[in-house]
């Protein structure tokens, strides 16, 4: 495959795709790098909307600590089969009213395994990110010589 991807801007896979992948992602991957350049990878819930990926961790954990140092991430949808990695970078999220706009798109999307009594806004203020998509990658493993798509986006 002659420079990999089979078309870039827009190319072989509709948009549409890639974003049905990303919202209905039960988890995602996000990787980050450590401040000596080691690269760190950790699951987590998340919600695709306004365009971004958006996920909580504590302000003392790894990723926190990455992102501060580095905003720099990637993150990936939890299907190998149809994958879908965007790159950009994280910024923390401290409106209250964005944080609540997250928290309500997580309630609903993990409605089944969501614990009020556990997932309050107060346990998401501190640790709410957003990920700026700087270009999005995708492909279908089913039409894997011909469906490499990436999206670049105005960062």
């Amino acid at each position: 495959m002659p420079g990999y991807l089979a078309a870039d801007a827009g190319g072989i896979l509709d948009w549409s795709w890639a974003e049905e992948r990303l919202v209905s992602s039960h988890c995602y991957w996000v990787a980050t790098t450590w401040p000596d350049g080691r690269p760190h990878v950790s699951p987590v819930w998340g919600a695709w909307f306004e365009g971004c990926l958006w996920f909580s961790c504590h302000p003392t954990s790894r990723k926190a600590k990455n992102i501060a140092a580095n905003p720099a991430c990637s993150a990936t949808t939890d299907n190998p089969l149809e994958p879908v990695v965007v790159d950009g970078h994280a910024s923390q999220v401290v409106d209250r009213d964005e944080v609540l706009r997250y928290v309500a798109a997580e309630r609903s999307k993990y409605a089944a395994e969501w614990d009020e009594a556990v997932f309050t806004v107060e346990f998401f203020a501190p640790g709410t990110f957003r990920v700026a998509p700087a270009t999005v990658f995708a492909l279908d493993e089913r039409a894997f010589a011909t469906s490499p798509t990436r999206w670049t986006f105005g960062i």
